[in-house]
């Protein structure tokens, strides 16, 4: 069965620094596109980061220059190395896998909390 099993949350001070990771299984990995969505109390799910299927990566304004996603094709493992964390980066992050071709064909995890407080 497909799996997406997050890890790396913690409790970080303001400019701190934390790797995620999301480990998929049951899916081959170069047919789906690769993000991190985040979402915090109250509000809506937000795209974080995406790594294309052809290796082009997007971000958020609001975390680009400190975010960095990154795959490691032969582990079947997704990477958010997050630096310079703010407060308002607090939430539970989400791996997710969409297939590039058909949109309803996609999975999720279970989240980890991410916690960025002195």
């Amino acid at each position: 069965q497909v799996q997406l099993v997050e890890s790396g949350g913690d409790l970080v001070q303001p400019g701190g620094s934390l790797r995620l990771s999301c480990v998929v299984s049951g899916i081959t990995f170069n047919l789906y596109h690769m993000d991190w969505y985040r979402q915090a109390p109250g509000k809506g799910r937000e795209l974080v980061a995406r790594r294309v299927s052809d290796g082009r990566k997007n971000y958020a304004d609001s975390v680009k220059g400190r975010f960095t996603i990154a795959t490691d094709n032969y582990k079947n493992t997704m990477y958010l190395e997050m630096n310079n964390l703010k407060p308002e980066d607090t939430a539970v992050y989400r791996c997710h896998a969409q297939h590039v071709l058909f949109e309803t064909r996609d999975y999720w995890g279970q989240g980890t909390q991410v916690t960025v407080s002195s």
